[in-house]
Parts: structure tokens; C-alpha cells; sequence
């Protein structure tokens, strides 16, 4: 599995902080307009080359403000549920809506249909449940399957392909419910699988084999196969070439329009956060500097994935003359960031610039010990910085009572 801290140097900005940035507030977040648009640019010549259809994952983006710059380059958005589908609806007008959930609730799925276009289910019970109401809304309707065939190391947190998975459904388990139902199949138009976590097209051209040997006799009747994500189109030295060709490979061998759902190539390396020493302490041999930006807090996805975050200026452990333990404010004693080198050991005051913090950030961060949910920021490509939202104390009263 390609892991974030596998990737290239953090070089945006041009290697620099611009004087701008110490204006803000920090802790905030920094979205990159100028890096929003490349990626949407790289994201719509793969589907103009190719004729597949690209979504946005809002689980890994939704700062719905800056949706204007994606929208001229996809077909929609991707949903995990109804609130996420109602945001797409909203905020990406005339653009398809694609909704996926594990499971999904009986009182919800009136308004979900309102709003969705595409409807897959993750069983084949769900489909039975569902299934009908959806079609007759005019819906299509498709299910999430499990090839089975895992290409990540480490990690099952993420591996929808690990054993006792409980996403996606098997071959064994669709001819199971086909042999008590047999109407099931009528009910579908296209097929769905996310096996793939931060990598590259060489595991999709795997999956594909994998899902021709266990479902090619069902793909030859859909109209439809969404590829999911973890795609990591938008990053240097993306294998394009080779999904290019298991896209058309899917058109030709099924007959299928193939949908791709990235939310992290969306937004990829579009995004910062800001923040300032706090305090620097020592113990024993290991120097640690406490910042105004939690992990726990700001960056759940470090200690989730987990992962080491790219920081400007900064270096790998012992590779400069300082190496220093960053770490948030919380009563969390494991909240922290990780171990990186510097020149000198940063002051109290200093502002620290983290790369790559665009996505699973604003859409995952909480309020944890009451600390305060960062400033959001937008980053105009001449320069000019606008703020999109900030937050307060009733942010954090308002999430437990009214």
C-alpha cells in the first residue's frame, strides 16, 4: 500500500512561507485554489481522453465553497450517506449525485432519494429492501462487491478486501441470495468496487483480473462499473498510462460506462495548516515542541492511518542537526504529529507550515477537550488570501446541547 509518507518532499509555495501567511490566526487551514485547480484539470482530461466519468468523494473533501473549481472538470459528486448527498445536491447543481453506504436507514431513504441518482447497496438484503423503491423513483440501482483480491500491505483498516470485510459483497454470497431470489439481478444496473487505498493504477489492472474472473459473467449486463477510489491520479509520477488502459478495457470487454470516485486525488497536496510553537519542552534525550495544532484534534488521519505529515523546511529524524517530537495541546498523550529534523530547534512563536492537508482534515476534524476547530482559509493563485469560515466557543457548546 502506497502510505502518505512514501510520497515526494513538500514543495509548494515555491519552498517558502510568503510573507502572507503569518497574518493568519493559527491554528487554520489553507486551501490552495491554484493546486484545487490542477488536479480538476489532470481529473477531466483523464475523463475527456477516455470517456469515463469522474466524481468527487466528498468523504475526503467537502468545503463545498471551493466546489466551483472542480465542478467545470466532473460528473458529480459521491456520497457516504444522506447529508453528504444533500451537500453534492446542493452545491454541485445539475451534476450527477452517488451514494454508497454500509448500511442504510429505512427513515432516511425517502429524502436520499430525493437527492441521489445512483444508489448502490452493500449486500444483497439490502437490495432486496431498497432495491424496488429506488427503481421505481427512476434511480440506478447497483451493489458493491468484494473481489476478494486484497493489494495493500498492512493497514486492513483500509483494505476492503481483508478477511471478514464487511464491505462489498462476494461471489459465494450474490449466488447465495440469488438461488433464494432470483429477481435480485433485475433489480441491478451496474456494479461497484473500492478495493484500493493511496496507490497506483498497477493494483487496479490486478483487481480488474480478479473481478473478470469472479464477476465477468455479471459485468456483461450492467450499464454501469464504478471503479471507487484510492486512485491517486493527481500525484507525481501516477501511473496514467495504465489506467487508462484497464478504463478501456472495462468499456470494451462489458460494454460498461465507467465511473471513478477519487476524493483524496481531488484535493491532493491543495492544502496546509497553520500553526505556532507553543512551548518547548525536554525529556530526557527527546526535545518536543507543544503546538497550537492537534492531531487528535486537526489531523485525525495521523494517528488513524497512521502517518507522518509532510512540513516545510523540516527533514526525516537525524537528517538535520535537530531532531524534535511535534505534538498538540490535548490531554491525549498520544497526540502527536511525529519526529522531524530542523537546522535549529523551533522558538516559541514560530509558525510551522504542514503540506498536504486538504483532505480527511476539515471533514474529520472535532472538538476534543474543547479545543477551538481551526480557521478555514482559501488561497486565491495570485496570492490573495480569503477567508471561508471561522469558528467559536458555541461551534464546540452547540455539538452536545442547544
Amino acid at each position: 500500500m502506497a502510505q502518505r509518507d512514501a510520497r515526494p518532499p513538500f514543495a509548494a509555495i515555491g519552498g517558502t512561507v510568503p510573507p502572507e501567511f503569518a497574518a493568519l490566526p493559527t491554528p487554520c487551514y489553507l486551501l490552495d485554489e491554484a493546486a484545487l485547480t490542477r488536479n480538476a484539470k489532470i481529473l477531466g482530461g483523464l475523463a475527456r481522453r477516455t470517456g469515463c466519468k469522474v466524481l468527487l468523494a466528498q468523504k475526503a473533501f467537502s468545503n463545498y465553497d471551493l466546489y466551483p473549481l472542480l465542478a467545470p472538470y466532473l460528473a458529480g459528486t459521491e456520497a457516504s450517506g444522506l447529508f453528504e448527498a444533500r451537500l453534492g445536491a446542493e452545491e454541485m447543481p445539475g451534476r450527477e449525485v452517488h451514494v454508497f453506504c454500509a448500511a442504510y436507514r429505512a427513515d432516511e431513504m425517502d429524502e436520499l432519494l430525493q437527492y441521489a441518482d445512483h444508489i448502490v447497496f452493500n449486500s444483497p438484503a439490502q437490495l432486496a429492501k431498497f432495491g424496488p423503491k429506488a427503481k421505481a423513483a427512476g434511480k440506478s440501482v447497483g451493489l458493491r462487491i468484494n473481489p476478494e483480491c486484497s493489494t495493500q500491505d498492512g493497514h486492513a483498516i483500509y483494505d476492503p478486501c481483508a478477511p471478514g470485510s464487511r464491505l462489498g459483497t462476494t461471489r459465494a454470497q450474490w449466488d447465495a441470495a440469488v438461488t433464494a431470489d432470483s429477481a435480485l439481478p433485475r433489480l441491478l444496473d451496474g456494479l461497484h468496487f473500492h478495493t484500493l487505498c493511496e496507490q497506483d493504477a498497477n493494483a487496479l489492472a490486478v483487481t480488474l483480473d480478479a473481478l473478470a474472473e469472479k464477476f465477468g459473467d455479471l459485468l456483461a449486463k450492467m450499464k454501469w462499473l464504478n471503479f471507487g477510489g484510492g486512485h491517486h491520479i493527481t500525484r507525481p509520477g501516477y501511473d496514467m498510462a495504465t489506467l487508462e488502459r484497464c478504463i478501456h478495457r472495462a468499456q470494451t470487454d462489458w460494454g460498461v460506462t465507467v465511473y471513478l470516485e477519487p476524493g483524496e486525488a481531488c484535493a491532493l497536496n491543495a492544502g496546509y495548516l497553520l500553526t505556532r510553537v507553543l512551548d518547548v519542552v525536554q525529556n530526557g534525550d527527546t526535545t518536543i515542541a507543544i503546538l497550537d495544532a492537534s492531531a487528535a484534534c486537526h489531523m485525525p488521519d495521523v494517528i488513524e492511518m497512521p502517518y507522518r505529515p509532510p512540513l516545510l523546511d523540516a527533514g526525516e529524524p537525524g537528517e538535520k542537526a535537530c531532531t524534535v517530537r511535534l505534538a498538540g495541546p490535548t490531554c491525549l498523550a498520544g497526540d502527536v504529529i511525529g519526529d522531524y529534523s530542523f537546522d535549529a530547534v523551533p522558538a516559541v512563536g514560530d509558525l510551522l507550515v504542514f503540506g498536504d492537508m486538504a483532505i480527511y482534515t476539515t471533514c474529520k476534524n472535532n472538538t476534543f477537550n474543547g479545543m477551538p476547530l481551526p480557521s478555514i482559509y482559501a488561497r486565491e493563485p495570485n496570492g490573495i488570501m480569503r477567508e471561508i469560515v471561522t469558528f467559536g466557543y458555541s461551534d464546540f457548546k452547540h455539538r452536545v446541547g442547544k
